[in-house]
This record gives structure tokens, sequence and C-alpha cells, in this order.
């Protein structure tokens, strides 16, 4: 099954990663770190006692643990020229600019444009034609041989 693969790179030539699609996976590759620092900022919290609901903020670390490995995994497969990495990697960047917009109110006006310009960058990134012809191949998930 490998040797199939091979050949098929083989034949394709390698293709360096498009400028638009590799600044739109640093970014997200920025979004899951945050994520992930969030995730042990909760942690800590609840270490520390410094929170009053223990298991819903357990919760929220593991969701956000999990949301950036799906962010990590659809970059990896977009990495791998592999189309299905699009779908988790466009929902959030729709997801994180409809929060900003909506909690507006709360936040800072810099973070609410700083979010939405970063999701709106990378929705470009990975729907440039370059980077859609680059990943448009499919087969089996980057994650099996």
């Amino acid at each position: 099954m490998s040797s199939t693969r091979d050949a098929s790179a083989a034949s394709e030539g390698h293709r360096p990663v498009p400028a638009p699609l590799a600044a739109a996976l640093l970014a997200v590759v920025l979004e899951a770190a945050a994520l992930l620092g969030m995730a042990v900022a909760f942690l800590l919290d609840v270490v520390r006692g410094l929170v009053v609901d223990v298991s819903t903020t357990v919760a929220m670390a593991v969701f956000f643990v999990g949301l950036a490995l799906l962010l990590l995994a659809g970059g990896r497969a977009l990495w791998r020229r592999r189309r299905w990495g699009r779908g988790p990697v466009i929902t959030w960047q729709l997801l994180q600019a409809f929060v900003a917009i909506a909690t507006a109110g709360a936040l800072p006006i810099y973070l609410v444009v700083l979010l939405v310009l970063v999701a709106a960058g990378v929705v470009v990134g990975v729907l440039w034609p370059s980077s859609r012809d680059y990943t448009s191949h499919t087969g089996t998930p980057s994650f099996l041989p």
C-alpha cells in the first residue's frame, strides 16, 4: 500500500507548500498552542483551588485540548496534501470569528479585530487557488500508513 503512495508521490514530483497555505498553517499552530495554554491555565487554577466548579473547569480544559488536537490534525492533513483537513480548520475559523464578534462588548476591540482578521486570513490561505490545488488529494487519512 505504501509503495502505491510512494509511486504516486514520485510521479507528481515534490511540490513545496504554497506560501498562503504555509502562513495559514502557522496561524493554526499558534491557535492550537493558545488553546493548549488555556487548558493548562484552567488546570492550574483547579490545582490552586481558584475555581468554584472544578468539574466544569476540567471539562473545559479537556475540550480545549481536544479542539487543539483536532486543529493540529487538520493542519497536518493539509500539510500532507489531504483535503479533509479543510473542514475542521475552516469550521474553527468561522466559530472563532463569530464568537469574537458576538462578545465584542466584553472584549477589547483590538482583540476582536485581531481574532476576526486571523480567522479570515486562515480561511483565505486555505482556500487560495494554489492551496486548494495542493490539498486536493484524497486517500487514506494522514494518520494511517
